[in-house]
């Protein structure tokens, strides 16, 4: 079992930026494909709104399309870490942020059905 701690969150006004992080808590992150999901204000039955994903080696990353050239995800063996660096945030980025483990897929996939194991979320406010 995996268990996902996340922070980093907070309140910021239009055009900051937030770094969120995720550790494991027991194991590490090297067997898994990571990814970033959000809830958005705007469509609170919709949980699991990917954000971001990186592959198990690294190498590879996935974005959704209203973050792409803003976030950037990154994770750090070493340091058994995942981050989403948020640059240029919008009103519309407001939600709670999930961290997610995939033990099924080793490419950034989008779709949370991968993702077997997630984190509690952390809240992300951007005021205009």
């Amino acid at each position: 079992q995996v268990q996902l701690i996340e922070s980093g969150g907070g309140s910021v006004q239009t055009g900051a930026s937030l770094t969120l992080s995720c550790e494991p808590s027991g194991r590490t992150f090297e067997s898994y494909t990571l990814g970033w999901f959000r809830q958005t204000p705007g469509n609170p039955v919709k949980e699991h709104q990917f954000v971001a994903a990186i592959g198990r080696s690294g190498d590879t990353t996935n974005y959704v399309d209203s973050v792409k050239g803003r976030f950037i995800i990154s994770r750090d063996g070493a340091k058994n870490t995942l981050w989403l660096h948020m640059n240029y945030l919008e009103p519309e980025d407001t939600g709670i942020y999930y961290c997610a483990a995939s033990s099924r897929t080793r490419y950034p996939s989008n779709y949370y059905g991968n993702y077997n194991y997630w984190g509690q979320g952390t809240q992300v406010t951007v005021s205009s």
